[in-house]
């Protein structure tokens, strides 16, 4: 599945959309405190992105593992949204949604209406993954995780990290850099097939 930006006619300014267009997929994009999602969005989203990031304070110090993220000055206080057009008739809604625990209220409100989800992870901190995939699971969201890119991060073959996550044998796991379109592209095509194959399996 190739990726196609909305350049032409109309939408040349990439704010509007084909109207070629037929399907909308709503996904989130979720993961622990501080490990990309507002990047991941920004770094594909067609228009610009809706962000609601706060500078954080010392007080949030207190509440927020710090803890192998330095130089993290704001954080995501409800959602990121972008959109991305994979092909003349199929476009995707990315929501990201905050990764602390005291915003799963707003997390699952966001998660309403959603087909799946991509879980980014970062190596040096896979253990507050859990709660994420936790959450999906409980929700009934089926997902995919992508290890994100981090300078002085630890590298791990694929199938240590699928069992460090306790991954299910069908549930994708790729590399990605939140930082670079072409990665991320693939990370979200992977995932947009992971759930077509589900679909047509349980129809």
């Amino acid at each position: 599945m190739a990726s196609a930006l909305a350049s032409d006619g109309p939408a040349a300014d990439g704010v509007y959309l084909r109207d070629t267009v037929r399907t909308a997929v709503k996904l989130l994009v979720v993961g622990p405190f501080a490990v990309g999602k507002t990047t991941f969005v920004g770094t594909l989203s067609e228009i610009r992105p809706l962000r609601t990031e706060e500078t954080m304070t010392q007080a949030g110090a207190l509440v927020d593992d710090l803890a192998g993220v330095d130089g993290k000055g704001t954080t995501t206080v409800a959602l990121d949204f972008g959109r991305l057009t994979l092909t003349d008739e199929l476009v995707l809604y990315l929501f990201g949604a905050p990764g602390q625990q005291r915003f799963t209220r707003i997390w699952k409100d966001i998660a309403h209406g959603a087909l799946g989800a991509l879980v980014l992870t970062d190596t040096r901190r896979l253990e507050q993954s859990f709660e994420v995939m936790s959450l999906l699971e409980e929700l009934g969201i089926p997902y995919a995780v992508a290890v994100n890119a981090f300078d002085g991060a630890p590298a791990f073959p694929g199938e240590e990290l699928r069992d460090a996550l306790d991954l299910l044998p069908g549930t994708p796991l790729m590399f990605c850099d939140a930082r670079d379109a072409t990665s991320s592209t693939q990370a979200l095509v992977a995932l947009v097939e992971y759930l077509l194959t589900r679909n047509q399996e349980n129809a």
